[in-house]
């Protein structure tokens, strides 16, 4: 049992203002697999005015000493990645190899991602008699979801340290161990006091809170479109910059010249992996009308041939976050059907034999049109639609026919066709042919999936401010 009834403020451990706390559910098993502590706004409070004081100091340091702290912070973060994937397996149900080699993995990533750019990056650029002047925003504050818990921890910490930021962190109280262990590697790494904090809490008390202080500078949010847009509406009394990482509900467009097992099958692995809960999955399946019973048929397949079970069992797939989150993918499940989509997969309930834990079949509907709800809303779960069209004009506007742009996907072996395509799609990232993924490529969406990049050198302009100098240098004769 995991008992995290401190929070980290001002480069200690100190007890929440008013003691009030609440169990954290293993999802695989339904039991509580421990306790934190929920602060309030007066927790919030003195995190903010701690880092506010550290802000003056922080923000002055060197290029060279920043460096040397991202590099104190890798190795405490090598020394303790195994408490860190073991951390996400029981808050979230993350199988064992995927919490360690996926979910753990690309925290260290971003560390190591942003210690490389900032060895290069320049924060001031001289033009004419003027000097641009890159500099950190301020005091941040960091609202982070559950389903890759340190993935959103670290896109944003690491970038905000690396210019020279302070901040607060309010991590999903649903998945809060992964946060517990990187506050300790932080301490352990020697962030000086006042840099790093961290308050746990919900959303509607902490993470309101830290939206609508006058001495945050920046709120930075991922989760849903819904609480993006509360979390935009306090933070705009204020005027501060709001960067967001919202829903999607992404096309993935198989061209008719595709090979198609291997691009269908890609497809389905996209939307099962992490038992769905990716916002960029590829949840909606374009295929050309004349190749249907093909791609059923490749999908039925790949879908059956994903497992499902406890997360040390080395099945594919474990347990999705809560009861609540289950019983959401439930109803959707169900409406789709209701609306005329056809299970081809999966389908509602539980897998056979896992009853205790929130898990849910591997689930392919077919006949899905996209004025359906599963064509429409984000479902979070293992669920994959499969749409047709008969011309690429078609599938390019059922692609972008949605709120949300977050992600795309082209499959085809025409180089210039699948470009084309992937040119048309509104989403801020376009993935050809199953391509790796990449660090260095900026990550955020348009529409209402959000605004702002994080990643590689285009989350460090997030956390900076431009201040233009004029008259820095003399006029030339």
């Amino acid at each position: 049992m995991r008992n995290y009834l401190k929070f980290y403020i001002d480069g200690h451990w100190v007890d929440p203002v008013t003691a009030r706390s609440i169990d954290v559910i293993n999802p695989a098993t339904e039991a509580s697999a421990g306790r934190i502590s929920v602060g309030s706004a007066e927790d919030v409070n003195r995190a903010v005015k701690a880092a506010r004081a550290a802000f003056s100091s922080f923000s002055q340091t060197s290029v060279g000493e920043r460096m040397a702290l991202l590099e104190r912070i890798i190795a405490e973060y090598k020394k303790r990645y195994a408490d860190m994937a073991a951390a996400i397996t029981e808050e979230m149900g993350a199988p064992v190899a995927l919490a360690k080699d996926a979910q753990a993995a690309i925290g260290l990533a971003h560390l190591q991602t942003a210690l490389s750019v900032l060895g290069k990056y320049s924060f001031q650029e001289q033009r004419a008699t003027t000097l641009l002047v890159k500099e950190p925003i301020g005091v941040c504050g960091f609202i982070t979801p559950w389903n890759w818990p340190i993935n959103q921890i670290a896109c944003k910490v690491t970038p905000a340290l690396a210019v020279g930021c302070t901040m607060v962190l309010k991590p999903s109280e649903i998945a809060p161990f992964s946060a517990q262990v990187w506050t300790e590697i932080m301490h352990a790494a020697g962030v000086p006091a006042g840099v790093f904090n961290l308050v746990n809490g919900d959303g509607p008390t902490v993470g309101a809170a830290i939206a609508s202080h006058p001495d945050i500078d920046m709120v930075s949010f991922t989760g849903s479109t819904r609480a993006g847009i509360e979390v935009a509406r306090n933070a705009a009394q204020t005027v501060k910059r709001v960067h967001q990482e919202l829903g999607g509900k992404s096309p993935n467009i198989i061209l008719a010249d595709a090979d198609f097992k291997s691009a269908v099958t890609a497809g389905v692995r996209g939307v099962m992996g992490n038992s769905g809960q990716s916002c960029n999955a590829p949840t909606r399946m374009l295929v050309p009308n004349a190749r249907m019973a093909e791609a059923i048929a490749i999908a039925k397949t790949a879908a059956e041939a994903t497992t499902v079970g406890d997360p040390a069992s080395g099945a594919h797939i474990g347990p999705v976050i809560s009861a609540t989150q289950w019983d959401r993918i439930q109803r959707l499940i169900n409406k789709g059907i209701e609306e005329g989509a056809t299970v081809v997969a999966g389908g509602p309930g539980k897998p056979a034999g896992l009853e205790t834990g929130y898990y849910v079949k591997p689930t392919v509907l077919a006949n899905v049109n996209n004025r359906m709800t599963v064509a429409r809303e984000e479902i979070f779960g293992p669920v994959l639609s499969i749409l047709g069209y008969d011309t690429v004009d078609e599938a390019v506007a059922i692609g972008n026919d949605t709120p949300y742009g977050l992600a795309a996907y082209v499959s085809g072996t025409d180089p210039e066709a699948t470009r084309k395509v992937a040119a048309r799609l509104r989403a801020g990232q376009v993935n050809i042919n199953s391509a790796a993924m990449d660090l260095m490529a900026p990550f955020g969406g348009f529409k209402q999936s959000g605004n702002g990049r994080e990643w590689g050198d285009h989350a460090f302009g997030e956390f900076l401010e431009v201040k233009a100098v004029l008259g820095f240098a003399a006029q030339a004769a």
